[in-house]
């Protein structure tokens, strides 16, 4: 990592946060990272939901989080961080290359979307392009998207499939989501029919895998 595009020794640091809730990763990131003239991890999480208040107590000008984290996920970190610190630039990071988390990343304000497995120079480089206010994209996610084809459910399908993940009956969608048991029904029938799947058990995995959930 420290082959890296020379960077001027006078300039500020950058200042990063880590979201990520597997410690080893996280470790190993902020250790190569580390490794950079010009970077510096100024704090480390293991929750999304903690990601709002490190950023207000360490003022970092890079977020880099991962997807799949406890209490929020990097999505929905990345959200209300859009909304608090506009100037805050947003890394996504995920192990799972799914398409419909690239749109998902793009639509919560983040500036950049990599792999975990792309190259060490590549994840400082977009650190320093998001910084400089360029987006970055890993090709070939890029490229998956692009042949997947749009996410066709709304959001509040979205929303039943979510909910009904956890085998919960249209009694309980319907108490949770604030709808009638038939308007649950609908959506989940219309979500069904959509994703050309047999149940909503199959609904719920095919929409996972496309990153549409």
């Amino acid at each position: 990592m420290t082959d890296a595009t020379p960077t001027d020794a006078t300039a500020p640091l950058i200042r990063v946060l880590l979201a990520e809730d597997q410690s080893m990763v996280r470790e190993a990131l902020a250790a190569l990272l580390g490794l950079e003239p010009d970077i510096e991890v100024v704090a480390q999480v293991a929750r999304g939901d903690e990601v709002v208040d490190a950023v207000r107590a360490h003022g970092p000008d890079v977020a880099l989080l991962d997807i799949e984290m406890p209490g929020a996920t990097g999505l929905e970190a990345a959200s209300r961080l859009s909304e608090q610190f506009p100037a805050l630039r947003i890394v996504i990071l995920t192990t799972f290359g799914r398409p419909g988390y690239l749109r998902r990343a793009m639509e919560s304000g983040a500036s950049a979307f990599l792999v975990k497995d792309a190259p060490a120079a590549q994840l400082a480089d977009a650190v320093r392009k998001v910084l400089a206010g360029e987006k970055v994209i890993d090709p070939v996610l890029a490229a998956a998207a692009l042949a997947g084809g749009a996410d066709p459910l709304t959001d509040r399908e979205r929303d039943v499939l979510r909910e009904a993940a956890d085998g919960a009956t249209n009694a309980d969608l319907a108490t949770r989501l604030h709808l009638s048991q038939g308007t649950v029904r609908n959506y989940l029938s219309t979500a069904i029919q959509k994703l050309a799947a047999r149940n909503r058990a199959e609904a719920v995995r095919i929409a996972r895998e496309k990153g549409w959930l």
